[in-house]
């Protein structure tokens, strides 16, 4: 069985990490260089930076900021946002990222991710994907601009041709979940792996340490991503690993 991870995750905009509910009533969290600082040495397993107003502002990433976080950091590093070709991907690997997250962009262009799988290889590429429960669906539904934008897309449909195209990874948010601290979307993350091969990261939701084993056992998600909890110091990444440990979940 693969070791699970447990990834802060910093939603940036100009310049500052923030946290809101189902993507809204956005509030300060603190610098991000700092707080990438504090958890690498907290014993996260990777961190996830992403500049959540960047494809809404039509503007790229902010480099500066990833390459002072990076220079910070020895754990793996994922950035998104505002990422919308190949030489964006440069850019950003070449300010200090391990990954490149790309959603809007790759919904736009679906060529982006083996354009990106080709140049840089598989395991670089992160498929983000903001999904909502679409009531007359019966199902999720992809949504685009950090939240703003219905696609009409199913999302399982969608992350299968992801994986296809040569995704290495899938960081699955929902939206329905997003901030609220009342648990992973469980069924969300169950259907979404069940469906792909590749690793599913499970965003939104997370509240309590059990939140994690739940979403380990039940959602089959081979990482568990958190914000809210962290930044407010709510649990550590130490608290929440050893928690799992002792439930006998194998943790990286």
């Amino acid at each position: 069985m693969l070791t699970k991870r447990i990834i802060p995750c910093l939603d940036v905009k100009d310049g500052r990490v923030v946290k809101g509910v189902n993507f809204v009533n956005l509030r300060d969290a603190g610098d991000p260089v700092e707080l990438a600082s504090i958890y690498d040495r907290e014993g996260a397993d990777e961190l996830v930076f992403l500049d959540i107003s960047a494809s809404y502002e039509g503007r790229a990433t902010m480099v500066e900021v990833v390459k002072q976080t990076a220079g910070e950091i020895s754990i793996p590093f994922t950035v998104g946002g505002g990422i919308s070709q190949v030489e964006d991907m440069t850019r950003i690997l070449r300010a200090g990222a391990d990954k490149v997250g790309i959603n809007t962009a790759a919904v736009n262009n679906p060529q982006l991710i083996s354009d990106g799988a080709r140049r840089f290889g598989s395991q670089c590429i992160v498929v983000a994907v903001d999904a909502k429960y679409n009531e007359d669906w019966q199902e999720w539904e992809v949504y685009t601009h950090g939240g703003r934008n219905a696609t009409g897309i199913r999302a399982l449909e969608w992350i299968k041709r992801a994986e296809s195209l040569g995704a290495g990874e899938i960081l699955l948010t929902s939206m329905d979940a997003d901030g609220t601290k009342d648990g992973f979307d469980i069924a969300l993350t169950r259907a979404v792996s069940s469906e792909v091969t590749i690793p599913v990261i499970a965003s939104g939701g997370a509240g309590t340490k059990e939140h994690f084993h739940d979403v380990f056992t039940e959602g089959k998600a081979d990482a568990g991503l958190a914000a809210t909890i962290f930044h407010y110091k709510e649990l550590t990444i130490e608290d929440v690993k050893q928690h799992l440990r002792e439930r006998g979940v194998e943790m990286r």
